[in-house]
C-alpha cells in the first residue's frame, strides 16, 4: 500500500491545460511507489475508460473522478460567469461512477455556460456514492473566503458536506508556493478543527516532473493563441504542480499527516470496475452490446423476423433481377448462402442488428432519400442484400461474407451506409424518434498535436523566425513522431546541435507531441443503446466540424471517442454523407419529370444494365468529367489503357487506382495482361479459379481468402484471419499462419516451394490488397454517373451543378464539363431561373441549363424564396414592377445589385448587355424607392389624391431607367464573376484565343497546368518544377507583403483563366518589373514556372512568375507567319474574282513586311499550297482587318514563334 496517493490530476484530456500523457504516466507512478492514482479533467470525462484500462494494464489501481465546474446558481441561469467554480469528485463505487457520468453529461448537455456546469440540487441528489472535495483556489470555499470572509467560507464547507454521506466530504489544501494558497491552506485547516471536516492533500497535477513546467505553460498558450512573452496571457505562476513523490508530499504536509493519511484512506474505498469488453475478451467471456431490442410483428422472436424478412426480400430481388435481364439461372446457392448467413448472424447474436440497419434503410427509402449500394465488406452479405442494406449481389461478383462477419472471431459487424449528404440529418432524426434521443448519440473525436503540427504551434508561441519553423516542420518525415523523426531524419539533430532555438523548439515540441488539442464530431459515428447513454458512457453536446458550410447543433455526442466507447459496450453504427448519391437522385428527378409528360414508366437508377457497350467506351476515351471517383486526369488514364469492357474491369480499376498499386507497378501488369491475350500463367493450376476474372493478378483482399481455401483448404474464418496478419504484418501470427499455410498445402499435394513462393506472394500483395466488396460498391456509383453522363447528360450537368452551386470553383470545372459535352449553359434570369439549375428549352427548342438564383453569391435564400413567390402567378415586367411586387424587406440593395451584375435581369431591358446592366445598376435606388413608395401606399388602404382622380388625368408610368454609358466588357464580367463566381456571358479571355489576338499557340491554359504531370512523382515536403511555361489569364486576387528581413515585396494572389484558377507566386526581384501590369485589371501573359509541391501528402500548384506582360501589347508580337486556307467548295466571295491575287499583290505593296502569306488549299485530308511565292506583310491592325474580311477569321491561323523565358524566379 502506497503511503500517498494523487488524487487531483489533469491528462491530456483536459484539452490544452494538462500536460500529461497517459502512456507517460503510469510508469512514472510505478517509479515512484505508488500503486494508485486518480484522473479528474476539468469538466469532462473524455479519458475515463481509457485511463482505467491502460492503469489496469499496468497494475495500477485507478480512481476515477472529474475535476467538476458548480454554479452557485442553477444550471438554467447561464448570465453570471463568476458564479462557476471548481469541485473534485471521485467516485468510490459503481453507484458513484454512474452518478458522477450522469451529472458530468447534464452539465454539458444542459448546464453549460463557458464550461459544463452542475449545480448544487443536482449535487445534493446525486452525490451517492461519490467523495467531494474542495478543489484548488477555484473552488467555491476558498473562492468564498477570499470575497466574504472566514465565516462566510465554514458556512459554505458545511453545507457542502451536507450534500455527500458522511465522512466523504473532504477540505483540500495544496502546497505549490502560490501566496494566497498557503493562507487558505491555515484557513482549511481551521474550518477542519472547528467542524470536523477531514482534510486531504493534493497537488493539482498538471505535468509530470517540475521540468515540464514550461512546456505545460506554452501548451496553455496553444490554447489562447498567445505568445510567451505576452503579459495578459492565463498562466501557473509555478512550477509546483507536478506529480510530487510520496516523500516530497509528507515532508510538505508533516504539521497535518491525517491529509496524508486520507488519501490513502479515499484510495482503498474508492474501488469501481467500469464493465468493458477487453476485460471480458481477457477473461474468456462473450462481448456486451447495448443494442436495443427491434420492435417484431406479432410477437414473433427477432431470429424468426430476421429469417422471415430475408426469405421474402430474396424472392424479391430475383424479381429485380428479371427485370434488369440478369437472371439468376441456378438460385439453390442463394438459399444455400442465406441460410448459412442467418445461422452464422443468429448464433452471434446480431439479428438485432441486422434488423436495426435495414429499418432506418427502409425509412430512408420510402422518404425519397438517396442511399448508397453499401460502401465495405458488408456488401459481400447476402442477407444485407435481401434485406435491403446493400444493392449488388455477392454471388455474382463473388463477395465473400466473412470479410464482413468472421464466425471463428466474435467482432461487431461494421455497415457503412451512404446517404445523401443534405438528407442524412432526416435518417438520423427517425433514428431518434424510433429508439429515444437519450438513446442516441453520434460520437466523438480528439485532434493530436502532431509531430509537425506541434512544431508550427511551439514555435508560434516561442516567437521562432517562421523560417526557421518550417526549415524544421519539412524535415520531419510524413507520418512520423517526433522521436522517430531524430532517428530517420540526422539532419534534425544536426539543426538542433548547430542551433539552441531548434534545439529548445525540439525538445518542447516533443513534451507535448500527441497531446489533444479540441474535441470534434465523428463524421459518420453513430451509436444506439438500449438504455441512456450516459448510463454507458459519458455524454456531451456538439456540432457539426462546418468545413466551410453552416454548423449544425448535435444534441448527444459520447465523450469517448469511436475505440473506446466499442470497448464500453455501445455498438457504431456509421451514417455517412456523399454527394453524388444527391446528384444521381437530382438527375433521376428531372429525367422522370420529362418522362412522365411523355406518358413513359419512370426511371430507376437501380435497374439500368450493367453491361452497357456504349459506356465502357466512353470510359475508355477517357471522358469521365463528372463519373464519381474517376474524374481526374490520372484515373482518365488508367481507363484509357485499361479500355473497359465490363463491370469487373470498373471494380479493379476503383481497386488499382491507389498509391501503392500505380508506384509498384501492378496496374501496368494488370493492364498489359488484360490486352496481351495470352494465357496467363498461374503460380499454380487451382488460383486459375481465384485469379483468372482479374487476369492472374491479386487485386483484392477476398482473392488471398480464397486461395487460403482452394490451396490449403482453409475455412473461409481462419483465411480472414491470415489475411489480417498479413495486411497488419503481425509477425508472429504470419509465421504461424505460414506454417498452416504449408502444411493444408501438403496435404492438397502441393509442394513446399510452391506453397512457400505463393505465401510469399500474398505478403506482398497484401501491402496493396484491397476491399472488393468496397471497390464494388463504389463501383456501382461511378458505373451509374457514368450511364446518367452518357443517356441522360443535361439532366445529369444539370444536378451537379445545382448540387454544387455553393462552390464556385466546381461550378467553374463542372460547367467546362458541360462545355465540352457540348451542353450550354444561360446566365441567370429573373423569370426563368429557379433556385438550382434548372433545364428550360431555349428559341430552337433544343435543352439548355438555366443559371440558378440560389447560387447568385449576395442574394440569399429568403431572397430567393421571395423572388419565386411573387413570381408565382406573372413574370416579372421590369425593375419597377419587381421592386413593386417583392417585399423589399427580403431583397435589399444588395440583392437587386446582385442579380443586376449577374445578368438576372437583363431581359427586363430591351438594349445590349453592357447598356441594359449600366442602366439597371444606376437605376437601382430609384427602382427601390418606387417599388417602397408602391408598397407604403398599398399597405396604408387610404385614398391618396391619385386615387381620387381619373386615371388619365395622371400619368403613372414608371420614370425611364438612367441614360448613363454602357460598361466596358471588362468591367461586366468582372461583377458577373464577383456574383457568379465564374464568367458565363463571355469571358475576359475569350477576344485573345482567335484571329491575330490568338496567343494559343506557345500557351498553356490554367486547366492544362492543373493536370500537368511532372516525370516524377513528388515526395512528401518535395518540389518540382515545370519551366519554361506562359499561361494567359486576369489577375483575380492580388495580396502584397514584405520579407521579414530585408522588407522586400512580393506578391500573392489567384490568377483566373478561361478553364480554372491557379494560385501565383511573384518574388521581390520581379516585383517592379510586374506591378504595373499586375494592378491593371487587363488579360496578361504570365511566363514562368510551374511549381508542384507535397506538403504532408496534399499536393498544390503555384504559378511562380518571372514576368508578365499584357495581352493587347503583345497580341501582334512574334507573328512569323500567316496561313490561309482555301476550301473550293465554299470559296470566298472575294476570291470569285478574276484579278484578286492583284489585290493581294497590292495590299502587301502597300504594306511591306517581313511577314508571309501562305495560301493553301484544303482538300480535307492536307495542305496544299495554291501560290508557289508568298508575298510578305507588316503586321498591323489594317491588314488583319483586310484578311478576316475577304478570307472569314476562321480560315487564317496566325503563328507564332515562342518567346525567350526571362530567369527571374
Amino acid at each position: 500500500m502506497s503511503e500517498f496517493v494523487h488524487l487531483h490530476l489533469h491528462s491530456q484530456y483536459s484539452l490544452l491545460d494538462g500536460a500529461i500523457h497517459l502512456n507517460k504516466l503510469f510508469p512514472l507512478i510505478q517509479e515512484r511507489r505508488m500503486d494508485s492514482v486518480a484522473l479528474t479533467d476539468h469538466g469532462y470525462m473524455y479519458g475515463t475508460l481509457d485511463f482505467y484500462l491502460k492503469a489496469k494494464r499496468a497494475g495500477i489501481k485507478p480512481i476515477l473522478g472529474c475535476e467538476t465546474y458548480i454554479t452557485s446558481d442553477s444550471m438554467d441561469e447561464k448570465t453570471n460567469r463568476d458564479r462557476n467554480f471548481h469541485l473534485i469528485l471521485l467516485a468510490r463505487n459503481y453507484k458513484g461512477l454512474q452518478n458522477l457520468q450522469y451529472m458530468v453529461s447534464m452539465a454539458a448537455v444542459n448546464g453549460f455556460y463557458y464550461n459544463p456546469r452542475i449545480d448544487h440540487e443536482l449535487l445534493k441528489k446525486y452525490s451517492a456514492g461519490l467523495v467531494g472535495s474542495s478543489a484548488c483556489l477555484g473552488g467555491e470555499i476558498p473562492r468564498t473566503y477570499f470575497a466574504k470572509g472566514y465565516g462566510a467560507a465554514k458556512e459554505m464547507a458545511l453545507k457542502y458536506q451536507s450534500y455527500f454521506e458522511e465522512g466523504w466530504f473532504f477540505l483540500e489544501l495544496q502546497d505549490n508556493g502560490i501566496e494566497e494558497q498557503n493562507a487558505l491552506n491555515n484557513v482549511l485547516i481551521k474550518i477542519s478543527q472547528e467542524t470536523g471536516i477531514p482534510l486531504v492533500a493534493t497537488n493539482d497535477c498538471h505535468y509530470l516532473n517540475r521540468e515540464d513546467a514550461r512546456a505545460q505553460e506554452i501548451l496553455m498558450a496553444i490554447s489562447q493563441g498567445k505568445r510567451l512573452t505576452d503579459e495578459n496571457r492565463m498562466a501557473h505562476s509555478v512550477d509546483a504542480f507536478y506529480i510530487k513523490s510520496p516523500e516530497e508530499m509528507m515532508s510538505a504536509f508533516g504539521s497535518v499527516p491525517q491529509a496524508i493519511e486520507n488519501t490513502v484512506k479515499i484510495a482503498a474505498a474508492c474501488d469501481v470496475d467500469i464493465p468493458n469488453n477487453i476485460s471480458r475478451s481477457m477473461a474468456g467471456e462473450k462481448p456486451v452490446y447495448f443494442l436495443p431490442r427491434f420492435n417484431t410483428p406479432h410477437e414473433l422472436s427477432q431470429e424468426d423476423h430476421l429469417r422471415n424478412t430475408t426469405l421474402e426480400g430474396l424472392k424479391r430481388r430475383f424479381v429485380e433481377l428479371r427485370k434488369k435481364k440478369q437472371e439468376v439461372e441456378d438460385e439453390a446457392p442463394y438459399f444455400e448462402r442465406m441460410n448459412h448467413e442467418l445461422d452464422v448472424i443468429i448464433r452471434m447474436d446480431f439479428s438485432g442488428y441486422f434488423l436495426i440497419v435495414a429499418d432506418f434503410i427502409r425509412w430512408a427509402k420510402e422518404q425519397k432519400i438517396p442511399v448508397g449500394p453499401g460502401r465495405g465488406s458488408g456488401a459481400g452479405s447476402i442477407v444485407a442484400y435481401a434485406l435491403g442494406i446493400t444493392e449488388l449481389d455477392p454471388l455474382r461478383y463473388g463477395l465473400l461474407f466473412e470479410r464482413f462477419l468472421n464466425p471463428e472471431r466474435i467482432s461487431m459487424p461494421d455497415f457503412d451506409i451512404d446517404f445523401c449528404k443534405n438528407r442524412r440529418e432526416e435518417v438520423l432524426g427517425y433514428v431518434r424518434e424510433t429508439y429515444g434521443d437519450e438513446k442516441v448519440a453520434q460520437i466523438a473525436t480528439f485532434s493530436t498535436l502532431k509531430s509537425r503540427a506541434v512544431v508550427r504551434d511551439v514555435g508560434r508561441v516561442l516567437g521562432v523566425e517562421l523560417r526557421v519553423v518550417d526549415k524544421v516542420a519539412k524535415t520531419i518525415p510524413m507520418n512520423s513522431t517526433l522521436e522517430a523523426a531524430m532517428i530517420e531524419e540526422p539532419r534534425l539533430n544536426e539543426m538542433a546541435a548547430e542551433d539552441p532555438v531548434i534545439k529548445d523548439l525540439l525538445e518542447t515540441a516533443k513534451k507535448l507531441e500527441g497531446m489533444y488539442r479540441h474535441p470534434g464530431v465523428h463524421a459518420a459515428g453513430v451509436v444506439i443503446s438500449d438504455k441512456p447513454i450516459w448510463e454507458v458512457v459519458p455524454a456531451t453536446k456538439g456540432k457539426t466540424d462546418s468545413k466551410g458550410e453552416s454548423t449544425m447543433e448535435i444534441p448527444l455526442v459520447t465523450q469517448y471517442d469511436k475505440n473506446i466507447v466499442e470497448e464500453a459496450g455501445l455498438v457504431k453504427f456509421d451514417f455517412l454523407g456523399l454527394d453524388n448519391l444527391t446528384k444521381i437522385q437530382d438527375a433521376e428527378v428531372r429525367i422522370n419529370r420529362e418522362r412522365k409528360r411523355e406518358g413513359l414508366e419512370p426511371f430507376d437508377i437501380n435497374l439500368i444494365p450493367l453491361d452497357d457497350d456504349a459506356v465502357f467506351q466512353m470510359l475508355s476515351k477517357g471522358e469521365t468529367g463528372g463519373v464519381f471517383q474517376m474524374e481526374s486526369e490520372g484515373f482518365a488514364r488508367l481507363l484509357q489503357g485499361l479500355k473497359p469492357d465490363r463491370f469487373e474491369d470498373m471494380i479493379a480499376a476503383v481497386a488499382l487506382y491507389r498509391p501503392g498499386p500505380l508506384q509498384g507497378g501492378m496496374v501496368a501488369d494488370f493492364v498489359r495482361l488484360k490486352h496481351s491475350g495470352g494465357e496467363i500463367a498461374y503460380l499454380h493450376p487451382s488460383l486459375k479459379e481465384v485469379l483468372e476474372e482479374t487476369y492472374g493478378v491479386f487485386v483484392y483482399q477476398e482473392q488471398v481468402m480464397m486461395a487460403a481455401r482452394v490451396l490449403a483448404g482453409f475455412s473461409m474464418g481462419r483465411a480472414d484471419e491470415m489475411r489480417k496478419a498479413m495486411g497488419k504484418k503481425l509477425a508472429d501470427k504470419m509465421a504461424a499462419m505460414r506454417m498452416l499455410f504449408l502444411e493444408g498445402c501438403a496435404a492438397n499435394n502441393i509442394d513446399e516451394k510452391t506453397a512457400d513462393d505463393i505465401f510469399a506472394y500474398m505478403v506482398k500483395f497484401a501491402e496493396y490488397g484491397f476491399n472488393k466488396s468496397h471497390s464494388a460498391a463504389y463501383a456501382l456509383i461511378s458505373y451509374q454517373t457514368a450511364y446518367l453522363r452518357l443517356h441522360y447528360p443535361i439532366e445529369f450537368m444539370a444536378g451537379i451543378l445545382s448540387c454544387e452551386r455553393s462552390k464556385p470553383d466546381k461550378v467553374m470545372k463542372y460547367l467546362q464539363v458541360a462545355r465540352q459535352m457540348g451542353i450550354k449553359v444561360f446566365p441567370p434570369d429573373i423569370n426563368e431561373s429557379f433556385e438550382d439549375f434548372t433545364i428550360v428549352k431555349n428559341k430552337s427548342g433544343d435543352k439548355v441549363i438555366r443559371f440558378g438564383l440560389g447560387a447568385i453569391k449576395g442574394v440569399g435564400d429568403s431572397a430567393v424564396e421571395a423572388l419565386l413567390e411573387f413570381r408565382s402567378e406573372t413574370p416579372y415586367e421590369s425593375v419597377y414592377d419587381l421592386c413593386k411586387r417583392v417585399d423589399l424587406r427580403r431583397m435589399n440593395k444588395g440583392v437587386l445589385e446582385a442579380l443586376i451584375c449577374s445578368g438576372a435581369l437583363d431581359a427586363l431591358v430591351d438594349a445590349p448587355l453592357e447598356q441594359a446592366r449600366a442602366s439597371l445598376f444606376a437605376g437601382v435606388e430609384m427602382a427601390l424607392k418606387t417599388g417602397s413608395s408602391f408598397q407604403k401606399e398599398k399597405a396604408s388602404n387610404q385614398t391618396s389624391l391619385f386615387d381620387m382622380l381619373d386615371p388619365g388625368d395622371v400619368d403613372t408610368a414608371d420614370p425611364p431607367l438612367p441614360d448613363v454609358d454602357p460598361w466596358l466588357k471588362q468591367g461586366m464580367f468582372k461583377r458577373e464573376k464577383e456574383v457568379l463566381g465564374i464568367y458565363i456571358s463571355g469571358h475576359p479571355l475569350e477576344n485573345y484565343l482567335g484571329g491575330a489576338n490568338k496567343v494559343r499557340e506557345w500557351t498553356h491554359t490554367i486547366g492544362e497546368l492543373q493536370e500537368f504531370i511532372p516525370q516524377r512523382p513528388v515526395e512528401t515536403d518535395g518540389r518540382a518544377y515545370i519551366r519554361d511555361l506562359v499561361t494567359i489569364g486576369i489577375v483575380s486576387s492580388l495580396v502584397e507583403r514584405r520579407t521579414r528581413e530585408k522588407k522586400e515585396r512580393y506578391a500573392q494572389g489567384e490568377i483566373d483563366g478561361m478553364d480554372g484558377q491557379l494560385p501565383y507566386f511573384v518574388g521581390s526581384k520581379v516585383m517592379d518589373a510586374t506591378d504595373e501590369a499586375l494592378h491593371s485589371n487587363e488579360p496578361l501573359l504570365f511566363h514562368g514556372a510551374l511549381e508542384i509541391s507535397n506538403r504532408d501528402g496534399a499536393e498544390s500548384r503555384t504559378f511562380r512568375v518571372a514576368s508578365v506582360e499584357r495581352v493587347s501589347e503583345s497580341r501582334l508580337k512574334g507573328i512569323n507567319n500567316i496561313k490561309i486556307k482555301v476550301d473550293l467548295q465554299f470559296l470566298p466571295e472575294f476570291m470569285k474574282r478574276d484579278n484578286w491575287h492583284q489585290s493581294i499583290a497590292q495590299m502587301a505593296s502597300d504594306n511591306p513586311g517581313n511577314i508571309a502569306l501562305n495560301f493553301h488549299l484544303d482538300d480535307g485530308d492536307s495542305w496544299e499550297t495554291l501560290i508557289s511565292v508568298a508575298p510578305h506583310v507588316d503586321m498591323s491592325d489594317k491588314v488583319i482587318g483586310f484578311l478576316e474580311q475577304q478570307f472569314g477569321e476562321k480560315n487564317i491561323v496566325y503563328l507564332k514563334e515562342k518567346p525567350r523565358m526571362n530567369s527571374n524566379l
